[in-house]
């Protein structure tokens, strides 16, 4: 009875322990899914991350077409990535407008003279502050705006090849 009394503490402690490190291990979800989904755009007005494109503001997500809004940054490596992708929506005539986080104009516009341009604006967010707002975890991400400036629609991460389908259908359904 002693050694039970003795021991039990650190029975407890260890059934503790193993629990919270199965809740690490297997979390119930595996993907953070923005608060914005289903909201407007919250009110902005960015300045343009490069003098050839015009900045990006909330007007310009309600302007009555759906759009995809990628957030990107030049030093980002899944955001090169997807570039080719993010052309490909554009060339099957998805709008594509962007803000550029933590960047600078010359860093931008060697990153578009090297993956492409597939953005019709760019709009420049310094400080992170939109993409806080909009509930961004990081970069790349990629949400469908409906014409009236909703969220409808989040991609987290890099959009791989698979994915162009997928937001090409989730467009669709924001017209």
């Amino acid at each position: 009875m002693k050694r039970f009394i003795f021991w039990s503490p650190f029975a407890v402690f260890v059934l503790f322990l193993m629990v919270f490190i199965s809740g690490l291990i297997t979390p119930e979800g595996k993907t953070i899914r923005s608060q914005m989904i289903g909201k407007p755009i919250p009110p902005f007005s960015l300045a343009p991350g490069v003098p050839s494109l015009p900045g990006l503001g909330s007007r310009d997500l309600a302007d009555g077409k759906p759009k995809l809004l990628n957030i990107f940054a030049s030093w980002c490596v899944p955001c090169a990535a997807e570039a080719g992708q993010l052309a490909d929506l554009s060339k099957a005539g998805v709008p594509v407008v962007a803000i550029a986080i933590r960047d600078k104009p010359a860093d931008i516009r060697l990153f578009l003279a090297r993956y492409g341009n597939p953005y019709a604006r760019i709009g420049s967010d310094p400080e992170s502050k939109m993409q806080i707002a909009l509930g961004s975890s990081g970069v790349p991400e990629t949400f469908v705006i409906d014409g009236k400036g909703i969220v409808r629609y989040q991609h987290i991460g890099q959009i791989a090849p698979g994915d162009v389908s997928t937001l090409l259908g989730e467009v669709g359904k924001a017209r």
